[in-house]
């Protein structure tokens, strides 16, 4: 494990459309972009076509929708897509906190997909059903949005294999169970939805709720397992238990001072996710609690300067999108001046003295490379 800390006041760098139901739409098995299953569900319905620069809410499901072990229910979820201006072809299917028992879609769904669209990528807010103890209905919503931007790739200017997933706070548990639950879909599926993979292709998980264990958040545990969960499903939807060399890279983000959701679920699928060889990286940051302050603050920019360099560094989003987040100075112009500069050991990085606020240190943490 690398770990740098540094003293005083820091920022780390490294530089380093439709939901279609007719099949006839969508690519179909042998075709060459056809991208490698929940149970099945009915296909969701056409929706009318939109101006590119216009959100366009879709529904995931037609009339009734899957609750598990081959049950339903007379309910639905949507994503909104937000396309960017400029697309890169990467997609974010962003997945808000709210402890499983509400949806925070302001600061963690909506201001998420537009500062996305900022750097190319498209933002897709989900708002996924609340279990109410029935643990897989969000997942079952997450798998069926990763299978719907895939189907829809096209039309909303997605690349199939660039197809990733946020979360925050238990959305951020949500992420990680799609991260860690997934299947190729079912070629021979009725539902042409179905036929595509649910399998994220990266996952970036702020603050995120990761265990059902010891270090959980107990409302986000009992709104999603009940108020008596099995063994079996406390195993299950632990997360850092389910990772295996298939999860998807994965960059997290975690105040040490959280109060709400310790930092200890980041560390703990950070360790996980090391120990399988998954690219990965996890920002310990010093402070900001839970919400980083707010949804402001050098804490807030830390985390969305250094995932974008991330995903570039995954080619998942091409380095100019990632680095127009960056306004500072090359490193040779500040090793030339009067700041104290350091190499990353074995990247082509950075740590500087940034902020005017005082904190302690940044630890940042990688694995995988």
């Amino acid at each position: 494990m690398k770990r740098i800390t540094v003293l005083g006041m820091v920022c780390v760098l490294s530089v380093a459309g439709l939901a279609r139901a007719a099949s006839s739409d969508l690519p179909q098995p042998g075709d060459a972009d056809f991208p490698t299953s929940s149970p099945t569900a009915r296909p969701a319905e056409k929706v009318a076509a939109v101006p590119m620069s216009a959100p366009e809410k879709v529904a995931l499901w037609t009339e009734q929708a899957p609750v598990g072990e081959g049950n339903y229910e007379t309910a639905n979820a949507f994503i909104t897509v937000y396309r960017p201006a400029k697309a890169n072809g990467a997609a974010a299917i962003i997945c808000p906190g709210g402890g499983y028992g509400g949806l925070v879609t302001g600061a963690e769904g909506i201001g998420i997909a537009k500062w996305l669209n900022a750097h190319g990528v498209a933002g897709i807010v989900l708002e996924y059903r609340l279990p109410r103890g029935r643990p897989f209905v969000p997942l079952l919503d997450a798998q069926r949005a990763i299978r719907m931007v895939r189907a829809n790739g096209k039309a909303w200017g997605c690349d199939p294999a660039r197809i990733g997933i946020m979360g925050f706070s238990a959305g951020g548990h949500l992420a990680s169970t799609a991260a860690t639950h997934f299947d190729d879909g079912d070629p021979q599926a009725k539902d042409p939805i179905n036929r595509f993979g649910c399998r994220p292709d990266f996952a970036v998980l702020v603050y995120p709720v990761i265990t059902m264990g010891e270090k959980t958040h107990g409302g986000s545990k009992q709104n999603l397992l009940g108020p008596n969960p099995t063994p079996e499903n406390v195993v299950l939807f632990s997360n850092e238990k389910q990772v295996t060399e298939r999860t998807c890279p994965t960059f997290l983000a975690h105040a040490l001072d959280d109060k709400v959701v310790p930092a200890g679920n980041s560390r703990i699928f950070y360790e996980a996710l090391r120990a399988q060889k998954v690219a990965s990286r996890y920002l310990e940051l010093p402070s900001g609690d839970h919400g980083l302050n707010g949804y402001k603050g050098p804490m807030w920019d830390a985390w969305q300067r250094e995932s974008l360099l991330w995903l570039a560094e995954q080619k998942m989003i091409p380095e100019q999108d990632a680095q127009e987040a960056r306004t500072f100075p090359s490193f040779k112009t500040m090793a030339n001046g009067a700041q104290q500069v350091r190499l990353l050991p074995g990247q082509e990085g950075f740590v500087v003295s940034m902020y005017g606020v005082p904190v302690e240190f940044i630890e940042f943490l990688e694995a995988g490379q």
